[in-house]
């Protein structure tokens, strides 16, 4: 996640200022969807240290282990009783792992929620008016609250009235409170839900790619379409990825650029702070729109699916509620005014992408330097969507659905690389089809934004701590799965019925 696999592999790369003053090589929403990487990658490193471990026992003369038993040991003390365990993992998994501080943890999650779609939250306002920036502010406070009642749900009281962590990610309190009926089935519903979200933010950046590149050239006579074409063949060597050394590296530039753009999109209003339409901003919404608005807003915000890892990684995790709220006070700030100068800038004339209605001298530029960010951005969440479907489909053991993709010298095989390149190939049949960014970005964050956002984080927590919960909880739990389900279903039918128009919009053409 950005606490260890991203920010470990490229700190001791980074120049000078950024290595000393400690920040994470992160990028803004891939982080979300990369978190689960780094579990893949903790499981892994637990699974050879319980190998050797059990190896040296079995040198030492002892029993060998049943066919599904694991026996921890510490200092040669012998097996730890099954209550110790967990425990045990926990300890052997975080040896030699550096902490980070809160500091370090709210560069993170702010890079996570401010990423470069919030380029879309302008054109939220526009069908909503004074009610969308209502909703940024209440987006922001539910996303901070049910990230720490998320991480609540990690802990439980021991025999000694203690408190302790007894989980580790978002998987874990999924399967914890299917169990003992359904023990996999949570963590596969969130599973499945981060692979749509981290298929859909591939989507969208080829989306916004072709969008960008046929606004800045609009005199050559390539058409949106070939335009994501080409940014599809150069993402395509994205297939051959084996790990993220490649890219992690630029993940800090392209972060600290998207800055530098939307200082350059917010000094222009200011600019034009003379000519700003005060009197389009009302209180009314646009029925049919609105809802796919909301979408729009939930997506910006989504940091939950990595939260628990990186909990998990700081020094001093009871810093961690004060950090939730000052990243998401400064995200709600920064997102409210971005969004209300470029409308009042533009009014009815606002675009989906906001850079678009930016003169075409600066627009080029800045848009040049977006579609940057976009092509250097893919590689994260298609790994991290790549390394869930091997785990889940190739590499899960006897439970696995296919054979595994790898061979044994560790080569990926010849229809594995096939299937990544149709991943990649998929991406783009969807960007072309349906070539809508807010569209796309609506549907992806009424489906599973508000899923993991709002309604499962308040389901888990009333479902393993509801005996533990204040009359007040309690309220804001059902109040918020219930306004989050309604928004979720009216934002999400209202985005499908704009992606069949579209879809006959385009068998048409």
């Amino acid at each position: 996640n950005v606490a260890t696999s991203v920010s470990h592999k490229s700190q001791a790369k980074m120049s000078g200022m950024f290595a000393r003053m400690g920040f994470q090589a992160a990028t803004d929403e891939e982080a979300v969807g990369f978190a689960h990487c780094d579990d893949l990658d903790m499981e892994h490193r637990q699974g050879l240290q319980m190998d050797i471990l059990k190896s040296e026992g079995s040198e030492e003369g002892g029993e060998p282990p049943l066919e599904g038993d694991i026996h921890y040991q510490r200092d040669g003390t012998g097996p730890l009783p099954p209550s110790a365990s967990k425990e045990a993992c926990s300890e052997l998994s975080g040896q030699g792992k550096p902490k980070i501080t809160a500091w370090e943890a709210g560069w993170n999650v702010t890079n996570a929620i401010q990423g470069m779609f919030v380029l879309g939250l302008p054109y939220a306002i526009l069908h909503g008016g004074y009610l969308g920036l209502f909703l940024i502010i209440f987006a922001a406070v539910v996303c901070c609250y049910t990230g720490k009642i998320l991480i609540a749900c990690l802990y439980e009281e021991n025999e000694d009235g203690e408190i302790v962590r007894v989980r580790d990610s978002y998987v874990d309190i999924a399967n914890a409170c299917c169990a003992p009926r359904f023990p996999t089935l949570g963590g596969r519903i969130v599973n499945v839900a981060q692979i749509i979200e981290l298929v859909m933010t591939c989507i969208l950046y080829v989306v916004v790619s072709g969008n960008l590149m046929y606004n800045s050239f609009p005199n050559l006579p390539v058409s949106q379409k070939s335009w994501s074409i080409i940014a599809t063949a150069v993402l395509l060597p994205c297939a051959f990825l084996k790990n993220l050394k490649a890219v992690s590296k630029f993940s800090l530039l392209c972060t600290l650029a998207h800055f530098v753009i939307n200082i350059l999109v917010i000094a222009y209003c200011l600019s034009r702070a003379r000519d700003w339409a005060w009197d389009k901003v009302k209180f009314y919404i646009d029925v049919k729109k609105f809802p796919i608005s909301i979408g729009i807003i939930v997506f910006s915000y989504t940091s939950q699916i990595f939260l628990p890892s990186l909990e998990g990684n700081m020094q001093n995790p009871k810093e961690f509620h004060c950090m939730m709220n000052w990243t998401h006070i400064a995200a709600c700030i920064l997102k409210g005014l971005f969004a209300l100068v470029a409308y009042l800038t533009w009014a009815d004339e606002t675009k989906e992408v906001i850079t678009d209605n930016l003169p075409s001298t600066i627009r080029a530029v800045v848009n040049i330097f977006l579609v940057a960010k976009a092509l250097l951005s893919y590689p994260l969440p298609f790994f991290a969507a790549v390394e869930v479907l091997e785990r889940s489909l190739f590499q899960d053991g006897n439970r696995a659905f296919f054979p595994n993709c790898y061979g044994g010298d560790g080569r990926l095989k010849s229809w594995g690389l096939t299937l990544r390149c149709a991943l990649v190939v998929f991406t783009l049949l969807m960007a072309i089809y349906v070539p809508h960014f807010a569209l796309l970005m609506g549907l992806t964050g009424s489906l599973t934004g508000a899923g993991l956002c709002f309604l499962l984080p308040s389901l888990f927590h009333l479902k393993l701590l509801w005996r533990k919960l204040l009359w007040h909880h309690v309220f804001f739990d059902v109040a918020i799965f219930v306004i989050g389900g309604i928004c979720s279903i009216s934002g999400f039918i209202h985005s499908l019925e704009g992606l069949i128009e579209a879809f006959r919009t385009n068998a048409e053409d």
